[in-house]
């Protein structure tokens, strides 16, 4: 099966020393977000997790233990946007997270790591042709390390409005605008363009709509077929393939104002304070009235077709 760390929360940049001892202890406790009495108990290990997925705005605090995933397959997606700490406030300077986006692809190899430049918002100090300078360099930068790059631009989910009132979507002309750029920009630097969740409108510019995290990307990253069990998508624009995650809603430290998966500030911040790094669940303990619950896991490898490419 497939683990996400990615959706709710990023585990690598705020809570390394927590996975790292999870993976050691060979299983994590996953509160429900919607039932928090109801409790998920997950194996970690390489027999039944076949791939470990990871969104992150900075691997850097993983870099030292990446021996520990060596036996489980691996994707990464890291985040690199052009804007600031009025926008991103606790992320690291960019620079530092493309050395360490080059760092990590080092280890893992370009087929399990992807870099997202999203979402895409336009304001005065940030038009397009900012837009397109900074994806320019950063693609620059990062060729060779990567062969996709995911764009999207911003949904004003809930959480987004409340934390970002100011911020509008992006007309249709500027989006088609920015996506052909981006996309001659991608080919330029051996990138696959991928957009998240915005329909077909970029692949006549030669975008790859299909999806960002498919079973194909799995597969590519681990270099094994999967036979993997049919499921309704995470959403209904989004072809993606998203397994079991770990994460947790209102914990995420980065505070981007863009956010749908923080709520409120104060709540991050009271979550995080009650993080136990020995603790099975990634925020607090369990509850005597808790009911924990064994995911049935099992490995989606296809032994028929072990070798790959």
């Amino acid at each position: 099966m497939i683990i996400n760390t990615g959706q709710r929360t990023d585990i690598p940049a705020f809570y390394s020393d927590w996975f790292v001892n999870r993976l050691r202890a060979g299983f994590v406790l996953v509160r429900n977000p919607y039932d928090p009495q109801r409790v998920a108990r997950y194996r970690l290990t390489p027999d039944v997790v076949d791939m470990i997925g990871f969104c992150t705005k900075n691997p850097a605090p993983m870099l030292p233990h990446m021996d520990l995933l060596r036996p489980f397959g691996q994707y990464w997606f890291v985040t690199i946007t052009p804007y600031g700490k009025e926008i991103e406030p606790r992320v690291p300077e960019k620079t530092a997270v493309l050395e360490s986006f080059k760092a990590l692809s080092d280890i893992v190899g370009p087929d399990s790591i992807g870099w997202r430049y999203d979402p895409v918002f336009l304001n005065e100090h940030y038009p397009a042709e900012r837009h397109i300078k900074a994806f320019e360099f950063m693609a620059k930068t990062l060729s060779g390390y990567t062969h996709t790059a995911v764009i999207s631009f911003i949904d004003l989910y809930e959480k987004t409005r409340r934390n970002f009132p100011e911020v509008k979507t992006v007309p249709a002309d500027q989006r088609l605008l920015l996506g052909k750029a981006f996309t001659e920009i991608g080919r330029q630097f051996g990138m696959t363009i991928k957009p998240c969740a915005e329909g077909n409108d970029l692949a006549q510019f030669g975008a790859d709509c299909r999806g960002c995290m498919t079973v194909q990307t799995c597969e590519n990253a681990i270099h094994r077929r999967l036979k993997i069990p049919s499921r309704p998508p995470f959403r209904k624009e989004c072809a993606c393939y998203l397994g079991g995650d770990i994460g947790a809603y209102n914990t995420c430290g980065h505070l981007c104002r863009y956010c749908y998966a923080n709520y409120d500030a104060n709540v991050v911040k009271m979550n995080m304070s009650r993080h136990d790094p020995e603790s099975p669940l990634l925020i607090g303990h369990l509850h005597p009235e808790d009911q924990v619950y064994e995911v049935k896991q099992e490995s989606w490898i296809d032994p028929q077709a072990s070798l790959f490419l």
